[in-house]
Parts: C-alpha cells; sequence; structure tokens
C-alpha cells in the first residue's frame, strides 16, 4: 500500500467519483459539514485506513481502500473534494 503517489489524473478521477456518488445520494451538505469538521485529521484517517485495512478489504475491495487512503493522506486533496461538491450543489438538478 501507498508505494506510489497518485496522479494528477488518478486524483481527478477519484475525486470526480466521490464528488458525483455524493451529488447522486444528495448528501453534499453532511458531506461538506464532516469534511470540514475532520479536515484537519484528514492525514490520521488516512493511516487509519491503513490499520483497519484487513477488515475494510473485504468490504470495499483493496484498490478502493488504497486509492482512497492515498487521496486523503494530502489535506490539499480533501479542498478539492470540498470545492468539487460545492461545485455540484450550485449546478441544477437533472430531472430523470
Amino acid at each position: 500500500m501507498w508505494s506510489t503517489e497518485l496522479s494528477e489524473e488518478e486524483t481527478d478521477a477519484l475525486i470526480d467519483k466521490a464528488a458525483g456518488e455524493i451529488a447522486r445520494r444528495g448528501m453534499q451538505v453532511p458531506a461538506i459539514l464532516a469534511l470540514e469538521m475532520n479536515k484537519p485529521l484528514s492525514s490520521v484517517g488516512a493511516n487509519l485506513s491503513l490499520v483497519f485495512a484487513p477488515f475494510m478489504v473485504p468490504f470495499f475491495g483493496f484498490d478502493f481502500v488504497n486509492d482512497y487512503s492515498r487521496l486523503f493522506q494530502k489535506r490539499e486533496n480533501v479542498e478539492k473534494l470540498l470545492q468539487r461538491i460545492e461545485q455540484t450543489t450550485k449546478k441544477p438538478a437533472a430531472k430523470d
């Protein structure tokens, strides 16, 4: 785990995927609140994901745990995710 840094393309893809899922579920406000409150602890949470990886991998898969733990290791990625979520809240909801 964490053998390499995420590339800029991988980072953007993970942020887009996370922001899209949050928007799809209509959880923008709780997600923004939780991320803002825990932004200073993002690197601690990323390291904790390594500790709990043996328990998380069967449910989420190795790639998911590895990629998102590397993503949240850097605080600026949390800020990018917050900005992307805020952009989705400003867009009008698409009618299905």
